[in-house]
């Protein structure tokens, strides 16, 4: 029977203590966000609002509902980040599948390799990237916001790793069953990849939500424009035009912002928790009994 000694005890209590402030740090300036999103104007707008909310009201919400732009931009994003991550995966996955093979199965696989390492290093620019999305009759629409990121280099090399970890057995008993690689790709290896797939997904889910750059850069409508580029113009360049002139006047603008920030925060941290169960390793083992 495993005893736990003192001395670990002792760190396993300092450690689990420690990460929950650390937790709780990073939750205290969305939960002080929310506060003052469900407060009234003249306590929000004199710093009088820490962790309860004074003066309760849901008006700051009801008016960013109400403003069209940012509905239209939170549509943009979630369309983004769906349609970006289901293709960046396939895409990705393929091609780490493919990478992950044998010199000896696979004979371009280091040309090819090195040829993706190569974009990590140098980059075309953003000039040369904006002439090309141009010349591609991609302005102003969604796909110019997808494509430029569709291949990730580093997240391709994540996958092809953990590919290589899967047990050759596997292949090998799909190979006799008559499976041939595209099969052997989604009915052995993706299955089996659910930790490395889930973990990716995140990152290009996050990726894309947070994005804002190429919004300002590729789209010239207002209405076209991503949420996290909407929420930019906002709180950075303190643009308020794209609100509502009334709801600007009635409430604070703080408080429309806090409102703002928390709803595009929001829908992350609620996918996070699904995918979360996934990141633990070693799936693998026991697949294949020697």
């Amino acid at each position: 029977m495993y005893h736990k000694t003192l001395p670990y005890r002792i760190f396993s209590l300092f450690n689990n203590v420690f990460l929950t402030g650390l937790a709780i740090l990073c939750l205290l300036p969305l939960y002080h966000l929310l506060m003052v999103s469900l407060s009234a104007s003249a306590p929000a707008n004199a710093g009088l609002v820490t962790f309860w909310p004074i003066g309760f009201t849901f008006e700051a919400y009801a008016k960013t509902f109400d403003n069209a732009n940012f509905l239209s931009s939170l549509w943009v994003s979630v369309q983004r980040t769906v349609i970006g991550t289901a293709l960046a995966l396939v895409v990705n996955t393929i091609a780490a599948y493919a990478l992950s093979k044998e010199s000896h199965v696979f004979r371009a696989r280091n040309l090819y390799l090195w040829y993706f390492v190569v974009t990590m290093l140098f980059s075309g620019g953003l000039i040369p990237s904006y002439i090309l999305i141009l010349k591609l009759g991609l302005m102003n629409t969604l796909m110019a916001l997808i494509l430029p990121g569709l291949v990730g280099v580093f997240n391709i090399i994540l996958l092809m790793n953990f590919f290589r970890t899967v047990p050759k057995d596997l292949e090998e008993a799909a190979f006799i069953d008559g499976a041939g690689q595209f099969r052997t790709f989604l009915s052995v290896y993706l299955p089996v990849s659910l930790p490395v797939v889930a973990t990716v997904s995140l990152f290009m889910m996050v990726g894309h939500w947070n994005s804002y750059f190429d919004g300002i850069i590729y789209i010239r409508d207002s209405e076209k424009l991503p949420l996290a580029t909407f929420m930019q113009t906002i709180i950075v360049q303190a643009d308020m035009s794209k609100l509502d002139p009334a709801a600007v006047a009635s409430l604070s603008q703080r408080t429309i912002r806090a409102s703002q920030i928390f709803i595009s925060a929001l829908p992350i941290l609620l996918v996070y928790p699904f995918l979360q169960r996934y990141f633990v390793t070693g799936i693998v083992v026991g697949a294949v009994k020697e």
